[in-house]
């Protein structure tokens, strides 16, 4: 017999990642709907973030697969994060910022409201956790010959 994670008493929740402006917002609601048919307890959301070396990997991902969006997303992405395709503040690099985010956000909440699912799982406790016994391990490890 099959048991889920969250019959099993385990909580479970969803992360709906990345959302790609322009391109996959619409299956939010589908991504919501299955979570919670399968047992998840809440939700989160994250749109789409390009660090570094990923922004022209992502965009020539675009290019090959969506070219007639290839702008639209990267606009949309822009300006979500303030002119540029990555904001690494805190607080903002996770959600966005302006009128796309924002709208982003509020299909997210509609999504969430409609399937009775909160946006933030159980208080977390340490109460259970417990130091191990004993010494910290070591590691032996020595530098190649001749590297000293």
């Amino acid at each position: 017999m099959e048991v889920r994670s969250s019959e099993a008493g385990i909580p479970v929740g969803v992360l709906v990642a990345p959302i790609i402006p322009a391109l996959n917002e619409p299956e939010i609601f589908a991504v919501l709907r299955e979570a919670k048919n399968a047992g998840a307890h809440w939700a989160g959301l994250e749109i789409l973030r390009l660090p570094l070396a990923v922004a022209p990997v992502f965009e020539q991902w675009l290019e090959q697969q969506f070219p007639q969006k290839k702008e639209t997303v990267l606009n949309r992405l822009r300006a979500i994060r303030g002119g540029r395709l990555n904001d690494p503040r805190f607080g903002s690099r996770m959600r966005g910022e302006g009128i796309f985010a924002e709208q982003i956000s509020r299909m997210f909440q509609v999504a969430l409201r409609r399937d009775g699912l909160p946006e933030s799982g159980p208080e977390l406790s340490i109460a259970s956790f417990r130091r191990p016994g004993g010494n910290q391990l070591e590691l032996e490890i020595s530098p190649p010959k001749g590297q000293i």
